[in-house]
């Protein structure tokens, strides 16, 4: 422009470069002081040094100097906020065409019921939630003037007069969850009642939504063609809320770890949060956002499916941002779009924030290499050891180094069914296949015999060459159905209780395994409303009447991942009927898990983050041996049988070659779990377990039919 301009003959130049970017929100504009000060270009060096240095270290000095020299900055009066004008252009904005106004009004503090058709469907996860849930449903009847809301609240087992205060509105569909399911699991229990509206608003319900909030992100979002638009979220007293975020990487870990919300002026690369005051004035695209309020497309609704419950609380959005970004959505801020945020909705303690840290680096884990979260992980090490003597921060940094403390932490919990949720409950069958299970079928029964005797669900005990009183106990529970196979085999009896049943999907239950009604229906909502065709509740061990190298193995096999990945462990396991039709019948198998595992593709099954069933272990290390000689056993009978059951089932190709099912993964990951003398002595005494098995399995030459029921007598 110095050079070439006076040719122009133009009286005024612009030039624009940058500012398109900032305008967009791709490039963060640098902290005030920086810009003040004329250092606005190292700013953006710093940002994008490979792209800048040559131009403005190189090319630029003597014209950097010139205008250091010569430019002058014109003093301008402050604009009107732009949340202001956001609401002034909605209401004034002329004539808005079909494909952009709202399809049809609301009733004016009325919402829409189940059957009704809807703009909005607002998905609110409640816990306790007596204190604010009026206020959020008062603010979003004000709302419904020009859009028809549909609002479903998922409970999540309150203990104080929330749900009583729902009932007092009855066009809001209020779904106990029968458990503490977290918020994803929340969400998820509910998410099929959002179908076929325009678009999906998730609130907290600690929120009081401002004036036309819903309608500007709902115009934000068919403006920008956005997946998913959050709004401006402001504290109690009216100032902004800091709720922007970046992705999280080991560069923005280190950052915040070594200064916290000081030096808020730093680059984005050293923040997760996004401290920059201009970011909270104008609309633009986004990483992520706290997960208090968004406005989800319908359609992306449907395409993500359901959230991600391993976090049950904190870092679920982020996973949700993350993969609708991944799947080609953009995220957008609109800051026009005011909710207040009165916080602490999900409650505070040193557990809870403990949980916070910790899901932050889970969903690393699940997205990054190895060494990329064990980087991380040391990022948010040195983050709480800096900060260890804060009460708020008590423990936690023990809670990060020693892994095997993780499952302590808050994670979902059964409530006594009320009796109203009963009529409510999934359609589903329960299959108990039990061979001489008289000492633990009552226990069994006894979690499901609400549900059998109000014709909830379906209840079928098959009783497999039964010589004792199991039967007996078991046709004693209303509406449980018994029947008798009259060979002692686990398979004959899911076959023959697979003709008799009647209802899908269906869950498949070992004699000795308690599973509580608030799993089961998270197992059966999860398969009936969604696209996988398989999946399991969590599970847990119970090693407490154990020998000490039996309960040494266990601590080890608790740090192997893959223990806890696949169907099979866990003496549970449910399939739909699209999945069932994978195989037809069961094969005569030992391993009848490990043989459904393999009929599906990772993202075909799920493992849900359920109040865990309760595994109890064997007690004595010879009845450890056992149970280990089976699973091989199992192991190598499938591999040997995989090339003829290829033909009529899927069997994947690993299994029809050597037949290792993952030995060689196991092992990788008992020596990636050691960290210190006593985990590396627990995987000791696993690998010893193992070994022995193994090869006592192999010298055996004894054959044992697949149709013997073998189970741990020590344990029962």
């Amino acid at each position: 422009m110095a050079k070439y301009g006076p040719e122009t003959g133009a009286n005024v130049l612009l030039a624009f470069g940058a500012v398109v970017d900032f305008l967009a929100g791709s490039v963060q504009r640098a902290p005030k002081w920086a810009s003040d000060n004329g250092l606005e270009w190292a700013w953006r060096l710093a940002l994008e040094p490979r792209r800048l240095a040559r131009r403005y270290l190189v090319d630029d000095p003597p014209s950097l100097i010139r205008l250091r020299r010569e430019s002058h900055l014109i003093a301008s009066e402050t604009p009107a906020p732009v949340e202001e004008a956001g609401v002034e252009a909605l209401q004034t904005r002329p004539a808005l065409n079909a494909s952009t106004s709202p399809s049809h009004g609301g009733s004016t503090g009325h919402f829409a019921s189940q059957g009704q058709q809807a703009d909005i469907t607002v998905l609110a996860v409640t816990y306790n939630s007596a204190d604010t849930i009026e206020e959020l449903i008062a603010t979003l009847r004000a709302e419904t003037g020009s859009l028809s809301l549909r609002v479903v609240v998922a409970d999540n087992g309150s203990s104080d007069s929330t749900l009583d205060l729902l009932a007092q509105h009855p066009d809001v569909i209020a779904v106990r969850t029968g458990g503490n399911l977290g918020y994803a699991g929340g969400l998820n229990s509910v998410m099929h009642l959002a179908r076929d509206c325009e678009a999906v608003l998730v609130l907290n319900p600690d929120l009081r939504v401002e004036p036309h909030a819903i309608a500007l992100l709902l115009d934000r979002m068919r403006r920008s063609g956005a997946g998913i638009v959050v709004p401006r979220l402001l504290e109690s007293d009216g100032s902004t809320y800091v709720s922007l975020r970046r992705e999280p990487s080991v560069a923005t870990a280190f950052g915040d770890a070594l200064c916290g919300a000081r030096f808020t002026g730093r680059p984005g690369w050293a923040s997760e949060l996004d401290y920059d005051a201009e970011s909270y004035q104008h609309p633009h695209r986004i990483d992520w956002a706290t997960g208090a309020a968004l406005l989800i497309k319908g359609s992306l609704v449907h395409r993500l499916g359901a959230w991600d419950e391993q976090f049950f609380l904190y870092s679920e959005e982020v996973d949700y941002f993350r993969r609708a970004r991944e799947g080609g959505e953009s995220i957008w801020y609109e800051p026009a779009a005011k909710m207040t945020h009165h916080m602490g909705g999900s409650g505070s303690s040193t557990s809870l924030n403990a949980l916070m840290v910790i899901n932050r680096i889970r969903y690393v884990r699940k997205y990054h290499s190895k060494k990329y979260a064990s980087a991380f992980r040391s990022a948010v090490l040195l983050a709480e050891g800096l900060r260890a003597f804060k009460a708020s921060r008590r423990g936690i940094f023990k809670t990060v180094l020693d892994e095997s403390s993780w499952g302590g932490l808050p994670r979902p919990g059964a409530v006594v069914q009320h009796p109203s949720s009963l009529a409510a409950f999934p359609s589903g069958t329960v299959i108990i296949p039990a061979h001489n299970e008289e000492a633990v079928i009552a226990r069994t029964l006894h979690q499901l015999a609400d549900l059998a005797a109000s014709d909830s669900i379906e209840v079928i005990v098959a009783c497999n060459g039964c010589t004792d009183r199991t039967a007996k106990i078991a046709v004693s529970f209303p509406g449980v159905k018994v029947i008798e196979v009259e060979t002692a085999s686990k398979v004959a009896a899911l076959n023959a209780a697979d003709k008799i049943a009647s209802h899908w999907p269906r869950v498949y239950l070992d004699a000795d395994i308690e599973m509580s009604p608030t799993a089961l229906k998270m197992v059966l909502d999860r398969l009936t409303h969604s696209e996988v065709l398989a999946g399991r509740p969590a599970f847990e061990y119970d090693d407490s009447l154990a020998e000490a190298p039996v309960r040494a193995f266990y601590r080890a096999r608790r740090r192997i991942p893959s223990a806890n990945q696949a169907l099979w462990g866990a003496g549970v396991y449910g399939l739909t009927e699209e999945g069932h039709a994978r195989f037809g019948e069961f094969p005569a198998l030992t391993a009848d898990d490990l043989f459904v595992d393999q009929q599906f593709e990772s993202w075909e099954k799920v493992v849900l983050n359920t109040p865990p069933v309760r595994v109890v272990t064997p007690r004595t290390v010879e009845s450890l041996f056992a149970i280990l000689q089976r699973n091989y056993r199992g192991q190598a009978e499938f591999t040997a049988k995989a090339r003829n059951l290829s033909q009529a089932v899927r069997v994947p190709t690993a299994f029809l070659g050597s037949g290792d099912t993952g030995s060689r993964r196991t092992t990788r990951e008992l020596i990636s779990s050691v960290r210190g003398p006593g985990s590396a002595l627990d995987a000791v005494v696993y690998a010893s377990f193992v070994v022995r098995a193994r090869l006592k399995q192999k010298r055996q030459t004894t054959k044992v039919s697949v149709a013997a029921w073998e189970r741990d007598v020590s344990s029962r």
